[in-house]
């Protein structure tokens, strides 16, 4: 009796079991649909950014994020929708999405958009969430282990998850350890929070570019102090076909097949 008791009580002092983890979801509801259905039960969302861009859907993919408990940080794209950054850095194929998002966004979804930050955003439990770095929050691509050490050493909490590059990877320092390692964070596969330091890239929701068209994401367990990532399909012919009709670049509409 004793052990169930005091099981309750760690329960309700420790609601926040399952966070689900969305980065780079570019108005892509068909994916964000199926990522939340395949995620199951989950208390709270955290999202590293790029929310809007590229994709066809972004007041129904904001719509969708403000029914749940929500934390985030913006991404290059939200914040060239919003004027927080210049746009001499997107293609012209990202700019034009940026006007056509700008055009279509609700004016309570336009303020929503802006209030998300631009820096980093510590979110307990030993995590911090950044679009694309410490050193950079915005634009720097962490790709590499000479740059993921660089970053790794402005670190104030052991683990931050990021996005940007779309692509799912951990680059892990080990205590007591003397060079970083990169890892591909692989679906289904529980990553053990032991305490090294870690960027975690869960992969992008609506525009995957590791020649895999599935959306990605992870899932955070507090309980079992994991992450697993996971991979989903989405109806892909059905955003194809909502791009087609909004006049989007033929490009962007073929490379969701591909997964690049």
């Amino acid at each position: 009796m004793f052990w169930l008791f005091h099981h309750f009580r760690y329960n309700q002092r420790n609601k926040l079991m399952r966070i689900l983890v969305l980065s780079d979801i570019h108005a892509n509801l068909a994916a964000l649909e199926a990522v939340i259905a395949d995620a199951g039960t989950f208390e709270k969302i955290w999202c590293l950014g790029d929310v809007v861009g590229y994709g066809p859907q972004p007041n129904e993919c904001i719509d969708r994020l403000r029914q749940f408990d929500f934390s985030g940080v913006a991404g290059n794209h939200d914040l060239g929708v919003v004027g927080k950054t210049g746009l001499w850095d997107f293609t012209q194929e990202a700019r034009e999405m940026i006007f056509f998002t700008r055009h279509w966004l609700s004016a309570a979804n336009f303020q929503w958009l802006e209030k998300l930050t631009e820096k980093t955003l510590g979110v307990g439990h030993g995590f911090t969430l950044v679009h694309a770095s410490p050193r950079d929050p915005v634009w720097e691509t962490i790709t590499e282990r000479e740059v993921a050490r660089d970053n790794l050493e402005l670190m104030q909490t052991p683990y931050y998850l990021n996005g940007h590059t779309h692509m799912p990877v951990v680059f892990r320092w080990p205590a007591g350890g003397l060079k970083v390692l990169q890892e591909t964070l692989r679906p289904d596969a529980p990553l053990a929070l032991n305490g090294d330091q870690m960027f975690i890239n869960p992969g992008s929701v609506g525009q995957p570019r590791d020649e895999d068209p599935r959306a990605a994401y992870a899932v955070i367990d507090l309980a079992e102090q994991t992450v697993t990532h996971r991979r989903v399909k989405y109806n892909v012919a059905l955003t194809q076909e909502l791009m087609k009709q909004a006049k989007i670049s033929p490009r962007l509409v073929r490379r969701l097949s591909f997964g690049q």
